[in-house]
Order: C-alpha cells, then structure tokens, then sequence
C-alpha cells in the first residue's frame, strides 16, 4: 500500500466526526476551491448541471460500485439529512403499515432508528445490549423468515464496538455503515442498502452514501414525499435539486485515494494494524481498560477508560500538549476514545501510544 501523507505541523485528529481527511486529498480539495481543474471557476460556485460536475457525480458513483464490487443490481446516491434521516427513509420506503422489520439495538444510533422505524411498521427488537451500557453485540439471535428487512448499525462510535460477524438468513440487511464504510470487505449481496453519512470515514459532512439493492424498492403502498422517495432520486441521478456539490466532490477524491492504497481489502489490513497497536496497549498498560468486550472491539473507534479517575484530565491534558485531538470519550462511556479511520496513519497511533507509555512510567 503507498505511504500515507503526514502533514508535520497539523495536529493528530482522533475526532469520532467530523474526522480526519487524507493530507493529499485536503490539498486537492483546497485548490478546486480557487480554481477547479483549471476551469477559472471554484467548486463552490459552478454549475451542477454544468459537464464538469457531472463528470464528479458520475465518476463518485462508479468509485463506489469499483472499491463494494457493486454489480448492476444497485443504485448509489449521494443525498443530505445525514444517516439521520435514512433512519426514517428505509422505513418509509421499505416497510409497509402491516409488515414486520427486525433490528439489533446496539448503541444510540440504532436506538434512534428502532424509532424513526416505528412510524411506518411493525418494528422488531430482536437483541439489545443496553443493559451492558452498549459494551458488546448482541449475537444468537434468530431473524424471523417473514421480516421485510433486518437493521443493524455495522459500527458504533460512542461505545466502541463493531459487527465482526453477519446473521444467518435469507432476510436482506439495511446496515448504517456510518463509521466504517470502505474499512473493509463485505458480501455486499447480503445487504438490501447500505447508508453512510460522509463525515467518519468517507468526506466532509453535508452527504450521505444511500447504496439501495433495485428488489427493495416499488414494494410499499402508501405514498411517498417526492423528496423523500429512492426513485425520484435514483431517476435524476442524485440531482433532482441541488445537491451538495464541494461534499460530494471531496467524497470522490478520497475514493480516488482510497482506490491508490489498494482499496478495501488493502486498508482493512492497515486498519488491523493500527488497531492492533492501540488494543495492545491498552490491555499491557494498568492505568487502562478497554470499554468493549474484546470480541466487539472496533477497528475504528477505541474506547477506553481508567480505573483511577484523577488521571483521566492530567492524561488528557497530556495529549493535547502533544497535539492529539478529539481523544475525549463521549459522555455516555466516559474516559477517552481513539477514533482511527481510514486516513488516519500509523504515526499518529504510535504518537498516542507513546503517550499512554509515558504516562504509565510517571504515574504507574
């Protein structure tokens, strides 16, 4: 895989989202801000219908198809709301008032769903961790035959814990791949849609990823919003208004980038190194405890805490002396969390281990 772009004087951002971008692709998307492929126009301000930018919708939808080894059988769209709102939009245009659809809950964001869903169906709780604080996936389980779709979250930022095996069924997945999308391979015909919102792992925020299966869709009977129906997007190829053109356009140059590093299958191994490096630490270092059980732990957001709470803001202040940003746990799991997506390099995961090392030494 080719090396990864440090910038020297920026700071090592471990922020769950929005996240870290490729320093190459940051330089790109900088300069089409002045003047975009030399046209003498920014990307801000030209015309989405213009050729130029079709050309970036067209080739962004194509890099998602290579890098999942979509075949014809799906649509990808690139729309706003965030994955907020395809919490409430799989429903709307999946699940009818009488049918069933089944989920996992293993965190907030699929808590919210579990909501959203409610308002179009019949929804089924199959399995929650709640009740361990969201440390772990829930796993035997059993997916009813007849469920019109089963949801799960593959990924979850705040607990730090990560679908590291697929149900058995024949029932097809609608998966919020939010943080971890492009981090790995998957069977990608076991999944009915995909949604991602941009800002983990994928671009900056204002997009969203919708890769939706053809056989889920024309199959409920109510009515549908005009904005809120898959076909009238898939119809107008992402433009049925205005989309968010700079978004999607730093979307496709990470994809371009990503395509460079040897793709999914490529990253993936850089991304079990890297985690591998910080989960070994923690586990050899006493001032540290992981927060998810070991067997869900996440290639992308590592959760952390301490056992003794007055180093938790001495060990921070530590790390932003250092120039490590975004290492504060989410309220709901405290302690710290290392978020370490696809752009993040190795250096910066070294830096942070030598400082949890250091920080042992002094006060172990």
């Amino acid at each position: 895989m080719a090396s990864l772009l440090v910038d020297k004087k920026k700071k090592h951002n471990f922020s769950a989202g929005p996240a870290i971008l490729p320093a190459s692709v940051l330089k790109e998307a900088a300069q089409a801000v002045e003047n975009f492929n030399g046209i003498g126009l920014s990307i801000l301000e030209m015309s989405h219908r213009s050729a130029d930018y079709v050309a970036v919708v067209e080739e962004a939808v194509q890099l998602t198809k290579e890098l999942l080894g979509l075949d014809d059988n799906y649509e990808v769209l690139f729309l706003t709301g965030g994955a907020s709102s395809q919490f409430f939009m799989a429903a709307m245009n999946f699940l009818n008032e009488d049918e069933t659809a089944c989920y996992v809950d293993t965190g907030a964001w699929s808590t919210k769903a579990i909501k959203e869903a409610k308002l179009f169906g019949n929804v089924n709780v199959l399995a929650s961790s709640k009740d361990s604080n969201f440390s772990n996936v829930p796993k035997n389980y059993t997916v009813p035959a007849d469920a019109k779709y089963l949801h799960l979250t593959s990924n979850n930022t705040i607990f730090g814990t990560q679908q590291h095996w697929w149900p058995e069924t024949d029932v097809p997945f609608v998966c919020d791949m939010s943080s971890d999308i492009f981090s790995r391979p998957i069977d990608v015909k076991r999944f009915g849609m995909i949604y991602a919102g941009a800002q983990k792992n994928l671009g900056p925020a204002g997009t969203t990823l919708v890769i939706i299966r053809k056989d889920m869709l024309g199959k409920v009977a109510r009515t549908i919003p005009t904005m809120l129906d898959y076909n009238t997007h898939i119809k107008k190829g992402s433009m049925f208004n205005t989309p968010p053109a700079y978004p999607i356009y730093v979307c496709m140059l990470t994809m371009r980038w990503l395509k460079a590093q040897g793709g999914v299958a490529a990253m993936a191994k850089h991304n079990e190194k890297k985690a591998a490096l910080i989960y070994n630490e923690i586990d050899a270092n006493p001032l540290f405890n992981g927060a998810a059980a070991k067997e869900d732990r996440s290639l992308m957001n590592v959760t952390f805490t301490m056992p003794n709470d007055d180093l938790v803001a001495p060990f921070l202040d530590l790390c932003t002396e250092a120039g490590c940003v975004g290492v504060k746990g989410h309220r709901s799991v405290g302690g710290f969390r290392a978020s370490i997506y696809n752009a993040m390099p190795m250096e910066s995961v070294q830096m942070l281990v030598g400082l949890m090392q250091d920080f042992a030494k002094k006060n172990g």
